[in-house]
């Protein structure tokens, strides 16, 4: 009997979609607050229904082909395995590791000049791999890496306050404030000039003055100073010569220079005439150098009565009263001189004459006693002016000066003054 069956119809197979392939995330690491852009690269990626990071999805995903993804990661902390998800199953796993943010706790210095240029050392974490440095939205001039919880930066110029950050794979992290100071100003000075030997107090005004470090005249550091205000500064000069800088350094820089000018201290040579009377009044005329700008004169610890800057090297001056012999030093702007001697004499006494009477004709030898005499300047009969020879403090030699008979007045001159007079009579010869 013939089969009228038809013939059996083998059934077709049904095709299986392969599961998808991941060969890499780029980047593979990122900051734990998520928000990363990564590129996945494989193939399969045909009807893609999830990219997840270990148990989070994407934040978001874009197929861009069959062999590439763009995906956001979401948040997350350490390494974790992304996969695809298409209707052929789910790919083999890549790692992406979330990096912790850095975070920064402090800075030093924390301030600088607006100029910039200050070393600053940043303390924190999560430093490793750092790729930017900024001070405020200017990045750092250089910047290492020491460690993943320190960086050395060099400050940018700036001004004002800024917030500083590090930024790293991890993400930026929070700011720390770092304040730039304004450069200090030096304006003038109070006095300019001043001996060689230093000590002199100087008065210092300007502006910015606030945590001065340093205060220099020339190359010297003063020696000591007080910050009196932002916008004041009291220093002692230092010893020094010439003219030199002086500048002031804060956080903030230092200052341009005003000059400042040391002086040679003055120096005597002489006193002329080195002596006078108790009573004072002796004009003396002092002889040295650089006695230009003198502030005082003084005769031991006494002041002239008056004196006169004549030049450089002479100062006229009007002795005072005094006793005994005594320093006689100048004092200008560059200090005190040496000192030279003038000696306080007491006024002469006459007490006698011999012979007391002679000719009338010049030359008859006299005698002079007293007292006071060994500085005698002069012996006057009358008006008239006596050679002399000073024998002694009590004895002067005289030869009579020619006058008409009679008597005249006889007295001695000496740098004490003029003494009492005696008398001499001249006796005029026999008439024939």
């Amino acid at each position: 009997m013939k089969d009228n069956a038809l013939p059996a119809v083998s059934a077709q197979p049904t095709a299986v979609a392969a599961a998808p392939v991941l060969t890499s995330a780029v980047p593979n690491t990122g900051p734990t607050a998520g928000g990363n852009t990564v590129i996945l690269t494989g193939n399969g990626f045909t009807g893609i229904t999830a990219v997840r990071f270990g148990a989070n999805p994407a934040l978001g995903y874009t197929v861009n082909s069959a062999t590439q993804i763009t995906a956001v990661a979401p948040a997350g902390s350490g390494a974790v395995a992304v996969t695809v998800t298409a209707p052929g199953g789910t790919s083999n796993a890549v790692t992406y590791t979330y990096l912790v943010q850095p975070v920064l706790v402090s800075l030093s210095p924390t301030q600088g000049p607006a100029s910039g240029g200050t070393t600053v050392v940043l303390t924190g974490s999560g430093f490793g791999g750092a790729s930017a440095v900024r001070f405020g939205s200017t990045a750092a001039t250089s910047f290492t890496v020491n460690s993943a919880t320190q960086i050395t930066a060099v400050a940018p110029a700036g001004s004002g306050a800024v917030a500083v950050t590090v930024t790293a794979p991890g993400g930026t992290s929070n700011a720390v404030t770092y304040t730039y100071l304004v450069q200090p100003v030096l304006v003038s000075l109070s006095p300019t000039q001043g001996p060689a030997s230093g000590g002199t107090t100087v008065v210092l005004t300007g502006s910015g003055f606030g945590g001065a470090s340093d205060v220099r005249f020339g190359s010297t550091a003063a020696t000591s100073f007080t910050v009196n205000s932002a916008t004041q500064i009291t220093a002692v000069a230092p010893a020094g010569s010439g003219a030199v800088a002086v500048t002031v350094t804060t956080p903030g820089g230092t200052t341009g220079p005003v000059y400042f000018f040391y002086l040679s201290a003055p120096f005597l040579i002489s006193v002329s005439p080195s002596g006078g009377p108790a009573s004072g009044g002796t004009t003396v005329i002092l002889t040295g150098t650089d006695l230009s700008g003198a502030t005082a004169v003084r005769f031991g610890s006494t002041a002239a009565t008056t004196y006169t800057v004549n030049s450089p090297t002479q100062i006229t001056a009007v002795a005072p009263a005094g006793t005994g012999a005594v320093a006689v030093t100048v004092t200008t702007p560059g200090g005190t001189s040496n000192s030279v001697i003038y000696s306080y004499v007491g006024s002469p006494v006459l007490t006698g004459l011999s012979p007391a009477q002679g000719p009338t004709d010049a030359g008859s030898g006299v005698t002079l006693s007293g007292t006071g005499l060994t500085t005698t300047t002069a012996v006057h009969f009358g008006v008239a002016s006596a050679a002399f020879t000073v024998l002694s403090d009590t004895a002067v030699a005289v030869l009579a000066p020619a006058g008409t008979a009679g008597p005249v007045p006889v007295n001695v001159t000496t740098l004490g003054g003029t003494s009492n007079s005696l008398t001499y009579t001249r006796v005029a010869p026999p008439a024939i």
